[in-house]
């Protein structure tokens, strides 16, 4: 943190230097961009050729949104290779990760786009929301279900000529990074009991991964978690309470939503010392028209000091 405040108070003088005086305000909304993290979730609607309109018109639209709410992380649902080739061309800003539901670039992509300026990609991974998880592809023969994750660290930098966090001889300093993990689903879509159990049991599993990357003890460093997608699921129902459980729930592994209650069957979760600032569920179209028939979803979040 020491040198964001380096940072802070360079930009300050700056001002100063050229006759702009920094208020405490700007100073404050300085330090917290520092430590705010943008996520975004957004169901593509994958380039059905039925769809209207087609995704050569929709396509256009996405981006100018992405670019709108220059969002930090992007979690997106059922693009198919030629949508997520697309919108990775035109976003140069971010590198973008996962694997198709069948494996490579085939079916849906529950893919995440991050910015390459401010995020480090320390691990990364996927699996099924099946019996055999590890095995890419599994599960229904139509419309498998799966998930995205990363671990993704914040780029240090010092200002130009300032000390950096890390002694010179920085082993063992690792800590001075804050890093987080990201997780992207898209649960099953039919209300049938069968469907509800799948969507139980793929809650489950996805909590049982997250918890399987939590820290081992109180030596070491907890991570923030988060988790986005559509769920297929409204707030209140049994798949919800399997995230953030109710009101009588005690479990400190459980997530929180971003909003609270929540809204809609597209949400964010979290988990760890990080605060809500906003949420947004946005209602962006051209003339009336969407380009999906999902709303995506907009967070704007702040670490905490460790």
């Amino acid at each position: 943190m020491k040198h964001c405040i380096v940072f802070i108070c360079l930009i300050a003088l700056g001002w100063a230097n050229s006759g702009t005086i920094a208020t405490a305000q700007e100073v404050q909304n300085l330090e917290r961009d520092a430590r705010t993290i943008k996520l975004m979730s957004y169901n593509l609607k994958f380039a059905s050729p039925t769809y209207k309109p087609s995704w050569e018109v929709r396509r256009e639209m996405q981006v100018d949104l992405f670019r709108q709410y220059n969002p930090d992380i992007i979690g997106t649902q059922e693009g198919l290779k030629e949508q997520i080739d697309y919108l990775a061309d035109q976003l140069t800003d971010y590198v973008v990760i996962g694997e198709g539901r069948e494996g490579g670039d085939d079916d849906e992509h529950m893919a995440i786009f991050f910015k390459k300026d401010k995020y480090r990609l320390r691990e990364m991974g996927s699996f099924q929301l099946s019996n055999t998880p590890e095995l890419i592809g599994s599960g229904p023969d139509i419309n498998p279900r799966m998930v995205t994750w990363a671990r993704l660290a914040i780029i240090n930098r010092p200002a130009e000529g300032e000390p950096g966090p890390h002694p010179s001889d920085y082993r063992g300093h690792w800590e001075n990074t804050q890093e987080f993990y990201v997780f992207n689903t898209h649960l099953f879509s039919r209300s049938s009991y069968d469907q509800l159990l799948a969507k139980l049991n793929s809650s489950k599993l996805i909590m049982d991964r997250i918890n399987s990357h939590n820290r081992f003890g109180g030596w070491t460093k907890d991570r923030p978690v988060f988790l986005m997608g559509d769920f297929n699921s409204k707030p209140g129902g049994e798949v919800y309470r399997s995230f953030v459980g109710d009101e009588n729930s005690k479990n400190p592994l459980l997530l929180k939503d971003c909003i609270e209650g929540g809204v809609g069957i597209d949400w964010i979760l979290y988990r760890g010392k990080v605060k809500v600032l906003s949420h947004e569920v946005v209602d962006y179209n051209v003339d009336g028209i969407r380009p999906s028939d999902h709303r995506p979803i907009h967070v704007e979040m702040q670490f905490l000091d460790k």
